[in-house]
């Protein structure tokens, strides 16, 4: 029985091979309750979202070990038609020394979520975590761990419209910017998380969500990384006080369509993936249907 959940529980291998991406629309879900009102129900319907990245858990270091926190609550359920990726966040500091059993541990979590939850459609986990140079190696030994080699015939890209094989969980993580000058993470595909790009402390100076001045410098990396990307976009807003100055933060639609126009003119492939972080009410009111439409356009 031990070998059989192992096998089930752990990670397809990743395949290094350039893959297109499939075209879908996408979103994070980032609170640690799962409760969907009926705006949030209809966003998802009015612009075709076929896949959710819902955090899970956190996994932070706590006494000197890896520890799960904020674990998420489910009170719905997402229609049968969305699919649903756990996406687990990381403290880099998990990642200054190797944890060897944190892998295994962390998928029998999810599957077991999963199980006492219901959750039949899965087919991927995503892990999250602002790696460093010095975090980078023990970060992509442990995405290693959580994969098991299948022959290369049962892989099959995640997002992709080919059926999954039953017993395959494939793999993904995500891609800040400065990430992208590092050797690509052993993975099936990244998400480019195109936001929280600036110094929150200097806020009067740019917007630290987004702004372009912040993306150009790392446009170059994009044509060459070696690695199938989607890409994931802001529509919240920050609010923060810094020495008795209280300011509220929000991209604006234009920008964000600004910055999308200028990493697809690099790697036209980031358009055919495309989310957004993170599904709730306020950020839905925060932008017009059809700035989403244009956010969302492939």
């Amino acid at each position: 029985m031990t070998g059989l959940l192992l096998t089930i529980l752990l990670l397809a291998a990743c395949n290094q091979q350039p893959v297109e991406m499939a075209e879908q629309n996408a979103v994070y879900y980032w609170r640690t309750e799962l409760r969907l009102d009926s705006m949030e129900q209809a966003f998802l319907r009015q612009h075709h979202i076929n896949k959710v990245y819902c955090r899970y858990f956190d996994v932070v270091m706590q006494d000197g070990e890896p520890m799960p926190n904020a674990t998420i609550s489910f009170r719905d359920t997402l229609p049968e038609d969305i699919e649903i990726v756990p996406t687990i966040f990381i403290t880099e500091d998990c990642m200054h020394a190797p944890h060897p059993e944190l892998a295994e541990k962390i998928v029998k979590r999810i599957l077991q979520m999963n199980e006492t939850h219901d959750i039949r459609n899965v087919h991927e986990i995503q892990i999250d975590c602002d790696y460093t140079e010095r975090s980078r190696q023990t970060y992509y030994d442990f995405l290693k761990e959580v994969s098991i080699h299948h022959p290369p015939s049962t892989i099959h890209h995640p997002l992709s419209t080919i059926h999954h094989p039953p017993s395959t969980i494939h793999l993904s993580a995500t891609i800040r910017l400065h990430q992208l000058a590092m050797p690509a993470p052993p993975v099936d595909y990244g998400v480019l998380m195109i936001y929280n790009t600036g110094d929150p402390q200097q806020f009067m100076e740019k917007n630290p969500i987004l702004d372009i001045r912040d993306v150009q410098p790392y446009l170059r990396y994009l044509a060459d990384y070696p690695l199938p990307m989607a890409a994931a976009y802001p529509v919240f807003q920050w609010t923060r006080t810094i020495s008795g100055v209280t300011v509220n933060h929000q991209v604006t639609a234009n920008e964000v369509l600004r910055v999308k126009q200028a990493v697809e003119q690099e790697r036209p492939s980031l358009r055919r993936t495309i989310l957004t972080y993170h599904l709730d009410k306020e950020n839905i009111k925060r932008y017009r249907p059809d700035d989403y439409e244009k956010i969302y356009r492939h």
